[in-house]
């Protein structure tokens, strides 16, 4: 008599297109991928691993809406725009708010001989 050959462990995952969808969606609004790996009930490598561009892609979404979102903030009016404002500018644009070191007087003393 034969023995059925035993396999271990779970079988693998395989993604459905709506199960696609809800990890594009939820990553997308900022859900932390340990909550999306519940909702789904997979493990955090089976995420990353079966539905990388999907996390990819609704994190690019996620960071878009919160730019927009900062953007209309700092088109407005009063201390919470200035504050959104010097924000945009600190990180996008790479200014600081304080100014830089005065030069030296000796700094450009070769171009003078």
């Amino acid at each position: 008599m034969e023995m059925a050959k035993k396999t271990s462990g779970r079988p693998p995952h395989s993604p459905s297109p709506t199960d696609r969808r809800v990890v594009e969606l939820l990553a997308s609004r900022g859900v932390r991928q340990s909550e999306i790996c519940y909702v789904l009930a997979i493990s955090e490598k089976t995420l990353r691993r079966r539905y990388g561009a999907e996390l990819r892609r609704g994190a690019s979404k996620f960071e878009c809406s919160l730019a927009l979102r900062l953007f209309d903030l700092a088109g407005g009016k009063g201390a919470i725009a200035l504050r959104a404002l010097q924000f945009v500018m600190r990180s996008r644009f790479g200014w600081t708010k304080f100014a830089p070191p005065p030069a030296s007087r000796w700094a450009n003393k070769d171009r003078y001989r």
